[in-house]
């Protein structure tokens, strides 16, 4: 391999590296943005997630949500009966099922969550 050729896979890698870089603090960036939205936009009362003691993707919610200072109430299917109830209620079979201010959501999707909440905004 010439020397030139070496420089430009160096030069190439050095770019790739930075890019990298840049594309994952735009993506942390981001995601400050959208937490420090929901948990403007949230009152007390208006997500409560139903979830189950197995589900990954609550797990993943619950710390998404905590580490943000959204607030929002939980309950689990496997231990407390009217948060089954509530759940089988529900057109959803999956879990987190969450209620927006009475929507159901199947699924944590922070636009989504936030689109009910500034929809609903200021309505009784």
């Amino acid at each position: 391999m010439s020397s030139v050729s070496r420089g430009s896979l160096a030069g190439l890698l050095v770019l790739v590296l930075v890019a990298s870089a840049a594309s994952q603090w735009w993506s942390g960036r981001a995601e400050v943005r959208q937490g420090e939205r929901l948990a403007a936009l949230a009152q007390p009362g208006d997500i409560r997630m139903i979830s189950s003691e197995t589900c990954a993707y609550c797990e993943a919610a619950r710390h998404w949500m905590t580490r943000h200072g959204v607030r929002f109430d939980e309950c689990f299917i496997e231990r407390d009966a009217q948060c089954k109830a509530l759940h089988d209620a529900t057109p959803a079979r999956a879990t987190p099922t969450l209620l927006v201010r009475g929507q159901v959501q199947v699924g944590f999707d922070v636009q989504r969550i936030a689109r009910v909440l500034e929809a609903t905004t200021g309505k009784g």
